[in-house]
């Protein structure tokens, strides 16, 4: 292994350390207050962070907004708005474990997707993996346990947005390039949760701007060092270690919020972690 893949890879899992700090503060905050609140002021620190670093020299600006699918790249803010505000929803209704190991499936889907709309390769392998895949989706929704509300399959829901949102950043990439795609998706987004925010507005108290801070930090930081270990190495040696993202997620869940840790979670989770390796291993 090269020492830039090494480093690629150190990179990455410190960065899903710190998204699953993330995903924990914004369960946290979901909690005592409305989710689109949290997020909208989270999207705006985020969207003007983007724009004053497009505003860095002459002409970036511009340079940046230009794209030559601009439906595309509305589609893709819109589509991973409603994946992230499902996802943290989710974490106060079904918890941090369950969410996230439901929500690995979405290389599966993506594959699948790819397949579908940009015409790549389904090998018999890939079948295989996304088959081992939805085994465990169903294995963690558990079908028989009418304890399991309609809301248990929000992640999955979650998960397959997020698969298309993938799928049209493939798409995208083809013409426009990373730092384009990345503006897009972060305004489109902070202009997309602010109109119905107000509707269900409920205003912070000042005890926990502190939080929404550490939010917002978390966040940059984890999608910063993200971005940063796709530099290092390629996506196919990264996509196992990102499963280090289920595996902090699931100890914030238990240590801050005492989630239930239960076999078929376990079980369902490992399938889905195996169904996913197979795919990158075999790309």
């Amino acid at each position: 292994m090269t020492t830039s893949s090494k480093k690629g890879i150190v990179t990455l899992i410190i960065a899903t350390f710190f998204l699953s700090l993330m995903d924990g503060m914004s369960r946290y905050m979901a909690e005592l207050y409305d989710v689109l609140n949290i997020n909208m002021f989270r999207f705006w620190i985020i969207g003007s962070f983007v724009i004053l670093i497009s505003l860095r020299g002459r002409g970036v600006l511009r340079s940046i907004l230009k794209t030559k699918q601009p439906i595309v790249q509305i589609s893709r803010g819109l589509l991973f708005i409603s994946s992230l505000l499902m996802a943290i929803y989710s974490y106060t209704q079904v918890g941090l474990i369950v969410t996230h190991a439901l929500m690995a499936v979405f290389p599966l889907l993506t594959v699948l997707l790819s397949g579908v709309f940009l015409k790549e390769e389904i090998t018999q392998i890939k079948l295989i993996a996304v088959g081992v895949g939805f085994i465990g989706v169903i294995i963690i929704i558990n079908p028989v346990n009418l304890q399991f509300s309609l809301v248990s399959f929000l992640p999955l829901i979650s998960a397959v947005t997020f698969a298309i949102y993938a799928v049209l950043t493939r798409k995208v990439a083809l013409t426009d390039n990373t730092e384009t795609s990345f503006f897009w998706v972060s305004v489109v987004s902070a202009i997309a949760i602010t109109i119905p925010s107000p509707l269900f507005y409920n205003p912070i108290q000042f005890s926990d701007i502190y939080f929404l801070i550490l939010l917002c930090m978390f966040s940059l930081l984890g999608h910063f060092l993200l971005t940063n270990a796709y530099r290092y190495t390629e996506a196919s040696v990264l996509q196992p270690f990102s499963y280090f993202h289920l595996f902090f997620a699931s100890l914030v869940g238990i240590i801050f919020f005492k989630d239930p840790l239960t076999i078929s979670t376990v079980a369902g989770g490992l399938l889905i972690v195996f169904g996913g390796i197979l795919i990158s291993r075999k790309s």
